[in-house]
């Protein structure tokens, strides 16, 4: 995929690239150093799997990975911004969204799509409300959102001390008593009261976990994002769902021809 001529400026940083980011800062980076923690994720994990397969997912050390957290850095890694639009690589952007970027926030920090419909997709299914701090904190019938397009006002994640929100919770979450996976727990945690909820037809995800998304709604969407775990690069994608990606990839491009994408 080639950026529009005269267009999109890519620049491609490394962590490392972000000194801040160390275990004395990060509670993540502090979390890998547990040996409980190390053990959970990386050890035995085959053994565990015939121990408790129904919770294997929740040991993937993707989900303790500091390339998840970053987006919680996100004022600091760029500090001289004041908005930021956050694309997930699983995403494709299908119309202008010029539109976001002006829109305003209601002073809120992050503008996202929610995902809950009738009982689903509360915050219930994602923290663990029988912990009381979790209780008291938020409402279980809460709509959940969805990380992958979101649009954030930065003055007013530095101004409502987000990233340092963010970092209370997580430590907490050591022991992993108040959620048990991923980095949306911790997100919908850290922007409970500061989401604003946008239209539906902004973001339009599970292209890599439904089968039964209506084409109409793909159609409108401006930006469809292939959420779960069938990507559309791989063998196991959706057929039906792969070409929205698949036409976009110019496979004369050299680093695409060494790549074993399934194609």
């Amino acid at each position: 995929m080639r950026p529009v001529q005269g267009g999109a400026h890519i620049e491609i940083k490394s962590v490392d690239e972000f000194k801040f980011l160390d275990s004395s800062y990060a509670p993540v980076l502090k979390q890998l150093k547990s040996v409980s923690l190390r053990k959970f994720y990386f050890e035995n994990r085959a053994e565990n799997a015939t121990k408790d397969g129904n919770n294997m997912k929740y040991r993937n050390p993707k989900y303790l990975s500091m390339l998840n957290h970053l987006r919680f850095y996100l004022p600091e890694m760029y500090p001289n911004l004041h908005k930021i639009l956050f694309l997930d690589d699983d995403t494709v952007v299908q119309k202008d969204l010029t539109a976001l970027w002006s829109m305003d926030m209601d002073g809120k920090v992050n503008g996202a799509v929610d995902t809950c419909f009738g009982s689903f997709h509360r915050y219930a299914d994602y923290l663990n409300f029988s912990h009381p701090l979790i209780k008291e904190k938020f409402n279980p019938r809460a709509c959940a959102w969805a990380f992958g397009m979101n649009m954030f006002d930065l003055d007013a994640w530095r101004q409502e001390k987000c990233t340092e929100q963010y970092h209370y919770w997580q430590e907490l979450n050591e022991d992993r008593t108040l959620w048990q996976l991923g980095t949306l727990p911790a997100g919908l945690v850290t922007f409970y009261s500061s989401t604003k909820l946008l239209d539906k037809s902004w973001h339009v995800l599970g292209l890599g976990i439904n089968p039964s998304i209506s084409i109409d709604d793909i159609n409108k969407a401006a930006v469809i994002h292939f959420s779960g775990d069938m990507k559309p690069w791989l063998d196991i994608a959706m057929n039906h769902y792969k070409h929205l990606w698949t036409k976009y990839v110019d496979n004369e491009m050299e680093f695409v021809q060494m790549c074993n994408f399934g194609m």
